[in-house]
């Protein structure tokens, strides 16, 4: 199994319902946003665009970041495919936050230590969707196993041409979008 993520963007509103439900459930008493949403504009008035970028961590099938922690902290889920961290083994050298090609690392200036996104870890152990897929009020998010090909996020993958950032990268997230 690996749990995976497609957001359409031609659904995303930029509310940033998923930014507050994701520190809601996960960082309430914290400084920092482990979810952010990006808005992008492109063209010249008066035919200017704007979308959003929704962008949590991208639990990666080949992620940077586990490889260059000399501490084990980051480490890669087998069962779940998920990129977690070991909070007791970080020993704050923010190597995986330089790694990161996405950016989506954070230092907790507090505890010394660097967090991220977990998908709502705490949430799949319960059979229940990351707090950003529940509280979508676009409905532009979808999570699943990318690795059984009847669910809706591989579904959705194969039919909407989903891609993903920063290909070259050779991380492979688990983090797709559909392009507005």
């Amino acid at each position: 199994m690996r749990y995976g993520m497609v957001i359409d963007l031609k659904k995303c509103v930029g509310c940033h319902a998923c930014s507050v439900a994701c520190k809601a459930e996960n960082i309430p008493e914290k400084e920092y946003w482990w979810h952010k949403v990006f808005e992008i504009e492109k063209g010249k008035f008066p035919h200017v665009t704007k979308h959003y970028l929704p962008r949590p961590c991208f639990h990666c099938k080949n992620p940077a970041c586990v490889t260059v922690c000399p501490s084990n902290a980051s480490y890669k889920c087998e069962k779940t495919g998920l990129v977690l961290l070991k909070r007791e083994k970080c020993i704050g050298c923010k190597y995986c936050m330089v790694a990161c090609p996405y950016g989506v690392r954070i230092y907790d200036d507090e505890e010394g230590i660097v967090t991220k996104c977990t998908f709502c870890s705490q949430r799949l152990e319960k059979y229940e969707v990351p707090a950003c897929v529940k509280t979508c009020i676009g409905n532009a998010r979808y999570f699943g196993d990318l690795d059984d090909p009847n669910s809706e996020v591989s579904k959705l993958i194969a039919r909407k041409r989903a891609s993903v950032l920063l290909p070259e990268e050779g991380t492979e997230p688990s983090v797709y979008y559909i392009l507005p």
